[in-house]
């Protein structure tokens, strides 16, 4: 057993950590304040690699492992969750399915410039009546001359308003049943798609959309590997991406910790520092082992995908774990800071409202303990 990244991914890592300090850092506080994503970094990712480090050199990407994408995503996450949400939703959310299954034509006309940071995309999945029944999908797709008509809604749409294209789910036949959904890439702007943005209270600066769509013209080229029943790659795409959540989870444990370990060795008290009084030196200890124990099994998962041997319930248990410990870290992290913790000019309610969006997003617990159990069941 290895627990040691090997040089390139330790590159990887001295690489992000430089860039989110210098290109990342001082865009954080107006973003979240205006909740308006800054453009412009999807073409400083792009000429970076970063929006390619899961895809092979041959096909335009970096050409990175699973484990080099986790640390991208645990230091993004250090400083900004809500940059690193829309960044996941476009080269994870948007990209996979089209590398794993489009055709040559569509990955010229979405994936390569994605990659590049000149398109930005999103994943129209999530509706306001499914949530997390992905089977119960109501947008329906009716094939027409020369193309398809869709019809529907989609819900909590990660850069939706700020979108060049969707890689959109539709119901392309009635029955409940895995062939049942296809996916279609649609150019924006359509006129049959009406987008409205939505406020939240986490990852405020990471753009969400309400989508309404009506008589929706796609034509024929944008249906995704030109095959209906893609359903599949929708499965495939979720297992991975929650083991890439998990590494979100603990860049937001890791930056809301490093705020508060450093509050309390300046926060004096009685004429000493506060991290040597024993209750709070405590949550600091418990905060260390919960992120230290999630890291090496999120880090775990991602080996298990780069090795070819995910499966979803192991990917539901690291989702689980790494989630539900960045909600206690930045929390705790609150309690350590006292009333500062409450105020913007720190940075741990904001890292605690990114991270309560993680045991809700990319399925919620729940959901992660039903897939576990079903495991479980199977088992016996």
């Amino acid at each position: 057993m290895d627990f040691e990244f090997s040089p390139q991914q330790q590159q990887v890592r001295d690489t992000i950590m430089r860039f989110v300090v210098q290109d990342m850092a001082a865009l954080v506080s107006e973003a979240e304040e205006s909740e308006v994503f800054p453009r412009e970094l999807f073409r400083k990712w792009g000429e970076l690699g970063l929006l390619g480090v899961r895809y092979p050199e041959a096909d335009g990407g970096s050409g990175f492992d699973k484990v080099s994408d986790c640390i991208v995503r645990e230091e993004m996450s250090r400083v900004c969750q809500a940059f690193a949400s829309s960044w996941s939703a476009h080269t994870h959310l948007a990209l996979w399915p089209i590398w794993r299954a489009g055709t040559e034509a569509q990955k010229a006309r979405f994936f390569k410039p994605g990659l590049a940071g000149e398109k930005i995309g999103g994943f129209g999945l999530s509706e306001p009546d499914g949530g997390s029944d992905v089977r119960s999908m109501k947008t329906r797709a009716e094939k027409v001359e020369g193309g398809w008509r869709l019809n529907g809604s989609k819900l909590y749409i990660t850069n939706a308003p700020l979108a060049d294209f969707l890689t959109v789910a539709a119901r392309t036949k009635a029955e409940h049943t895995a062939d049942a959904i296809s996916l279609f890439l649609v150019e924006l702007p359509n006129p049959g798609f009406s987008i409205s943005k939505l406020k939240k209270e986490g990852i405020r600066s990471s753009e969400t959309g309400l989508i309404h769509i009506e008589n929706a013209f796609v034509p024929d080229d944008c249906l995704l590997g030109g095959e209906v029943g893609t359903y599949g790659i929708v499965l495939e795409s979720l297992s991975e991406n929650r083991i890439g959540v998990s590494a979100n989870c603990i860049g937001m444990a890791r930056g809301a910790f490093d705020a508060a370990l450093d509050f309390a060795r300046t926060r004096i008290v009685r004429g000493k520092p506060i991290i040597e009084y024993q209750a709070i030196a405590h949550k600091l200890a418990d905060m260390a082992a919960d992120i230290e124990a999630a890291k090496w099994f999120v880090y775990y998962g991602a080996w298990r995908v780069d090795q070819g041997t995910i499966d979803s319930a192991t990917a539901a248990k690291v989702k689980l774990v790494a989630s539900e410990m960045a909600v206690r870290v930045t929390e705790a992290a609150i309690r350590i800071l006292g009333g500062a913790g409450i105020m913007r000019e720190y940075p741990v309610g904001r890292f605690h409202r990114d991270a309560l969006v993680y045991v809700i997003g990319e399925g919620t617990s729940e959901i992660q303990r039903n897939i576990i159990c079903r495991e479980l069941r199977a088992a016996r």
